[in-house]
C-alpha cells in the first residue's frame, strides 16, 4: 500500500475519512448512545482504547498471521481489548457503564475498527497504526460528543449533565443550563433525533468541504489551451 505520512493519518482521521461522517460506521452505538455528552464520551473513549490498542497489535502480528485465519485472529485481538475496557468502567465508571449496557460488549463488531484493522494496521509499521487508531478513535469522538451535546441541549436544554458518572464528584456541578423553563422536546432524544442529528453534521462538513473545493479553484491559475509564458528582460521603453 502506499505509504501516507503522518499529517495525512491524521487529517484522515479526523475530517478527511472520519469514520462517522465519512465511512459511516459504527453507527448503531454512536445512534443509540448519544442522547447526552457523558454517555458520547464514555463510549468514545472506550472505542478509541480499543481502536489504538487493536491497531497497534494487528501491526505487530502481521507478518506471523497466515491469510487463512487473518480475521479471526483480528477478531480476538478487538475482543480481548475490548474484554479489558470493560473490566477498567466496571471498576472505575460502574454507572455509566450500566447505562451504556451492551454497546460496550458490540464494540467488538464495531466495523470501523476491523475495518482499520485489516486494511491499514495489517499493512504498516506499529508507528502508523497507532497514530491511525488515535485519529481514527478521536475523529469518531469529536462526532460522538458533538451529536451528544446537540442533542443534549435541544432534547433537554442541558450540558454536561451527570459528568460525574465518567470523572467523579468534582465534576457534578458542570452541568449547564442555558434556557431557563425550557420545555423538553422529547424527539431529539428519541432514535429520530438520532439521525436528524447525524445528517445534520454530514451535510454541515460536505458544505464545508464543497466550500473548500471552490475556493482552491477559483484561487488556481487559469491555463487556456497554446497559452505561452513571456519572459521579458531588459528595459522596455
Amino acid at each position: 500500500m502506499t505509504t501516507k505520512t503522518s499529517r495525512e493519518i491524521i487529517n484522515d482521521g479526523l475530517w478527511n475519512n472520519n469514520p462517522a461522517l465519512v465511512q459511516v460506521l459504527g453507527l448503531c452505538p454512536l445512534l443509540a448512545v448519544t442522547s447526552t455528552v457523558v454517555n458520547a464520551i464514555g463510549l468514545g473513549l472506550a472505542t478509541l482504547i480499543v481502536l489504538m490498542g487493536s491497531n497497534l497489535a494487528v501491526s505487530l502480528i502481521r507478518n506471523f498471521v497466515s491469510e487463512s485465519v487473518r480475521l479471526p485472529a483480528f477478531v480476538m485481538i478487538i475482543a480481548s481489548f475490548v474484554t479489558c475496557t470493560e473490566l477498567l468502567m466496571q471498576a472505575f465508571t460502574y454507572e455509566l457503564y450500566q447505562i451504556l449496557g451492551i454497546f460496550i460488549p458490540l464494540i467488538v463488531t464495531n466495523c470501523a475498527i476491523l475495518g482499520r484493522a485489516d486494511a491499514f494496521a495489517s499493512k504498516t509499521t506499529p508507528g502508523p497504526a497507532l497514530l491511525d487508531g488515535l485519529m481514527m478513535g478521536l475523529g469518531f469522538l469529536f462526532v460522538l460528543v458533538v451529536l451528544g451535546g446537540l442533542r443534549e441541549l435541544i432534547g433537554q436544554g442541558t450540558l454536561f449533565v451527570d459528568m460525574n458518572l465518567l470523572l467523579g464528584p468534582a465534576a457534578a456541578d458542570w452541568v449547564m443550563r442555558p434556557f431557563e423553563s425550557y420545555p423538553d422536546v422529547l424527539f431529539m432524544v428519541l432514535p429520530p433525533g438520532a439521525f436528524i442529528g447525524l445528517g445534520l453534521l454530514i451535510a454541515l462538513k460536505n458544505g464545508i468541504d464543497n466550500r473548500l473545493s471552490e475556493r482552491r479553484k477559483a484561487s488556481a491559475p487559469v491555463v487556456t489551451p497554446g497559452s505561452k509564458r513571456v519572459r521579458v528582460t531588459g528595459d522596455v521603453s
